[in-house]
């Protein structure tokens, strides 16, 4: 075995690690955002849930009127 092949084998072999990690981290990233997204969907259900068992928020949204055609 030639000195170069030897390198060359490192080489390819660092570019598979590099590339695995790239792979492994982009997985991680992924996950991680799916988690956020999750966690502050499930946050903003809970405030809502808590506004309308509490009171402290209208039940209707701000400027509606509960009039109807017929009420009017």
């Amino acid at each position: 075995m030639n000195v170069d092949d030897i390198v060359a084998e490192k080489i390819a072999a660092a570019r598979a690690r590099i590339k695995a990690t790239k792979r492994r981290r982009a997985a991680l990233q992924a996950a991680r955002q799916r988690g956020l997204a999750h966690r502050h969907a499930a946050k903003l259900r809970n405030q809502a849930s808590v506004r309308t068992t509490d009171g402290t928020a209208p039940a209707t949204p701000a400027g509606a009127d509960n009039t109807t055609e017929e009420n009017s």
